[in-house]
């Protein structure tokens, strides 16, 4: 999308990125990509308090935008979805919804355009439920 968000902080902190921590990082990791095109920089195993990790590093979507992370313990199965919702600004709803249904999503609610929120928008569950909300400005 060619939109640019309006941006600022009061403090010297900067959002940086979103980690979402998945099951399965392969079918996660394909699952992104194929959907949302995201362009992967690089691997990481690491540890967090201990617990190993893999990791899935992408390039920022916009230029100063966040970074996205798959990440992936070691020690545990999937973990429970719904404790964070993703967002992403599209130009073409129904395409983004096809592409996901095929990658193993699926749609969960659709939501049309109102005179408060002038946003096609679908929900979207990724291979393990985790939320996704979609939205489409109307011009």
């Amino acid at each position: 999308m060619t939109h640019q968000m309006p941006h600022g902080s009061a403090l010297d902190a900067n959002y940086m990125f979103t980690k979402l921590v998945v099951g399965n990082l392969d079918k996660a990791s394909a699952f992104y990509t194929s959907v949302f095109g995201f362009v992967e920089m690089h691997r990481v195993d690491a540890a967090i308090d201990g617990r190993a990790v893999k990791e899935v590093i992408y390039m920022p979507t916009s230029e100063g935008g966040a970074m996205f992370i798959l990440a992936s313990f070691d020690d545990s199965d999937t973990p429970a979805s719904g404790e964070v919702l993703l967002g992403f600004g599209v130009g073409d709803l129904d395409a983004l919804v096809e592409r996901a249904s095929k990658a193993g999503g699926r749609l969960v609610q659709r939501v049309d355009a109102t005179p408060t929120s002038p946003f096609l928008t679908a929900f979207l569950a990724d291979p393990e439920g985790h939320i996704i909300q979609v939205s489409q400005p109307v011009p």
